[in-house]
């Protein structure tokens, strides 16, 4: 059977006036393209329910057509439904709820009373593409997102394998992405309505990731990073748009999470691969870090000094770290990063790759629970305490800390038995309590850091940043929580 991969790229307004000269004059001269405009409403109840259930409902309207459309989340449908998508023609706008929709099969009482929650308005142009090695559709869609009285555009380009070799559809992706500026789409229509509904988010955090027991360890590693690319893009689209400090700080947790998964499964992917992936990550993480740095050191200064030279200082080096995220997000570089890890993901050679054959054919949980040993060991002190580092040992201490944090939240959804359930909680707050406090003692040695690095330290008040009172009685803390963690039961056991 053919492999079938949808791909959405975002792009702006003044890119999207290029798309159709782009495709007929420089992509695909002999292929002509149709236009039409759709418009769709989207239904649910007032509480939300087929929302809650990985269930979305709409009437797509096309000229005198009308079909009605049922899409469902297989990870939040948790094997309600058998397949994503239903369709049928209806006379009008009103939904059709009987039994012969997969609706039904909703626990609870019986489906009724939905009502539009928001609708799409786009104008469609398509081109088809066929060869002798891929058949591809090319769609751009322009229009609006509505909800009541909040409106959001659509400006983007979808990218659908029929039939042939992914690679060839990735190719064409990165070939657009040289031509015009584009960037991940990982929202549906359907979510942007919903989250016009919803208030305003600053950020978003992780999302779990639905891994099951039947799935290879490479399978699982591709659902992980498709996770942690939404999570990046998710919060990459408020960074720009709002430079709100929450959403820079979830989009270098995205990353972070994403460059440990190519740690974790480095026996999966290749020594050289994870490498190499994570140096092309590196550039873009150093540049969030950086700026989120001086969040941190703006806080302290406004709690502790308040206005002043100091803050004064502060402010500018953070507004110039915040421009230099603008830049490189907008950077060519990083678009294309983001496209090749979705493109080696889905058909790089490391899925065939001899040399990691034998890791690929484990079991996942097996793989899981040798990992999630592996990461535990690390955490371990030998002929010493926690309380006896020095700051850069408990630096790296913090390091393998967040791995382990991260490998438990991946795989989670391996150990779901009651027992290991109960164990994963308890184990999951210990760490937590671990990685707060070596974060706090963390944040403590960065600010006179930062502060003598742009020459700082002189200014009135710079001296109150540098902050000592406690840190033994932190130490202490952490190395609790160290050894409450290491006698804390395994849950993968």
């Amino acid at each position: 059977m053919a492999q079938e991969i949808e791909l959405k790229l975002v792009v702006t307004d003044a890119a999207a006036d290029k798309v159709a000269d782009l495709v007929a004059a420089t992509l695909f001269p002999d292929v002509s393209g149709s236009t039409a405009t759709l418009h769709a409403t989207y239904f649910d109840t007032p509480d939300q329910r087929l929302r809650k259930h990985g269930a979305s409902l709409r009437i797509r309207r096309r000229a005198d057509e009308r079909i009605q459309t049922i899409k469902t989340d297989s990870a939040k449908g948790a094997g309600l439904f058998s397949r994503p998508e239903w369709e049928r023609a209806v006379d009008d706008d009103t939904p059709i709820l009987d039994d012969t929709t997969p609706l039904a099969l909703l626990p609870g009482p019986p489906l009724e009373g939905v009502d539009p929650v928001f609708t799409v308005a786009v104008e469609r142009t398509t081109w088809r593409v066929r060869d002798d090695v891929a058949d591809i559709e090319i769609v751009l869609d322009r229009g609006s997102v509505t909800a009541g009285d909040r409106s959001s555009p659509v400006c983007e380009i979808e990218l659908e394998l029929k039939q042939g070799d992914p690679a060839v559809l990735f190719a064409l992706a990165r070939r657009i992405g040289e031509l015009i500026p584009v960037r991940l789409g990982v929202l549906t229509k359907s979510e942007r309505g919903y989250a016009l509904s919803d208030a305003s988010a600053r950020a978003f955090k992780a999302e779990p990731v639905h891994l099951d027991v039947a799935m290879t360890p490479a399978a699982a590693l591709q659902a992980i990073i498709g996770g942690c690319l939404r999570h990046y893009r998710l919060n990459e689209a408020i960074l720009l748009e709002t430079r709100a400090p929450e959403a820079l700080h979830q989009a270098r947790v995205a990353l972070r999470r994403l460059r440990s998964a190519l740690k974790i499964f480095k026996s999966v992917v290749g020594k050289e691969d994870a490498g190499r992936l994570q140096a092309e990550v590196r550039p873009l993480a150093r540049v969030l870090g950086t700026a989120r740095d001086l969040d941190v050191l703006s806080d302290a200064v406004t709690s502790k000094i308040g206005r002043g030279p100091v803050h004064t200082q502060v402010e500018h080096l953070r507004d110039t770290a915040y421009e230099a995220v603008d830049a490189t997000l907008g950077s060519a570089r990083t678009m294309q990063v983001m496209l090749d890890l979705v493109a080696w993901s889905a058909t790089g050679p490391w899925l065939d790759a001899a040399a990691t054959a034998t890791a690929r054919a484990m079991p996942v949980s097996e793989f899981a629970a040798m990992s999630l040993r592996k990461r535990r060991k690390q955490l371990k002190i030998n002929h010493a305490s926690l309380e006896d580092l020095d700051t850069n040992a408990r630096h790296r201490l913090r390091k393998s800390a967040k791995t382990l944090r991260y490998a438990a939240e991946f795989f989670a959804g391996l150990f779901e038995k009651e027992g290991q359930k109960r164990r994963r909680a308890g184990f999951v707050r210990t760490l937590e309590k671990l990685q707060d406090r070596l974060g706090i003692l963390n944040d403590r040695s960065t600010a006179p850091m930062l502060l003598r690095d742009h020459g700082l330290l002189e200014l009135d008040g710079a001296a109150a940043l540098i902050d000592r009172h406690g840190v033994d009685k932190l130490v202490h803390r952490a190395g609790k929580a160290h050894r409450r963690l290491l006698d804390r039961k395994r849950f993968w056991d």
